[in-house]
């Protein structure tokens, strides 16, 4: 049997052992208790154990921000025959965000359409198709330089064949499927499979 120590002012002890005897709940002041370290990142799903640097300004983000979100995740460019998909994937952004869905992009030069530095992109981004939901810097996504998070991307979904390679990831941060880049972001077979996740 263990006793639970508390301070309890002189002359209540009676009553709080009346209480116990009789089975009462004690009332007791509830106390938000951060997260230790290793708990924080038991909550994050290992897939999204990583750090990026914003487009914009370049300040570091977790991915983990986004635990417990349906998440499109798909490198981008600047001078690709399917850049205009940058309006659909903002389109599908801002219609089911507040259901839970986030888009990420990771703009890549990996296919040699991209332009040269983290400013042009988020300029271009935001000038030409109104770009909202979160981008990152320009790193690398297929082959030995690619990002880990890439990796594993790969590994589970395929790696990205060309620009626009799309990965669907549920809300648990488990990879659900890829999409090649001649999948729009309206393509109805994507679009069902995104609202069936944000319905869990």
């Amino acid at each position: 049997m263990f006793l639970l120590r508390a301070r309890v002012p002189a002359g209540v002890w009676p009553a709080v052992w009346l209480g116990l005897a009789l089975g009462a709940a004690m009332p007791a002041r509830a106390q938000a208790v951060p997260l230790a370290p290793a708990a924080a990142a038991a909550a994050c799903p290992a897939l999204l154990q990583h750090t990026f640097a914003r487009l914009q300004d370049e300040k570091p983000q977790s991915l983990c921000q986004y635990a417990g979100k349906v998440l499109v995740v798909v490198n981008t460019a600047s001078y690709c025959g399917f850049t205009g998909q940058y309006a659909g994937l903002e389109a599908l952004h801002a219609k089911y965000k507040d259901r839970g869905l986030v888009v990420l992009g990771f703009p890549s030069n990996d296919f040699a359409q991209e332009k040269d530095s983290n400013q042009e992109i988020a300029a271009f981004c935001e000038n030409t198709f109104g770009v909202k939901f979160p981008m990152f810097a320009k790193s690398s996504v297929t082959g030995r330089q690619a990002s880990p998070f890439f990796k594993q991307l790969a590994a589970q979904g395929g790696a990205p064949r060309w620009n626009f390679y799309k990965y669907l990831i549920g809300r648990d941060g488990q990879l659900v499927a890829s999409y090649g880049s001649m999948t729009s972001p309206q393509d109805s077979r994507f679009v069902k499979q995104v609202e069936q996740l944000l319905a869990k």
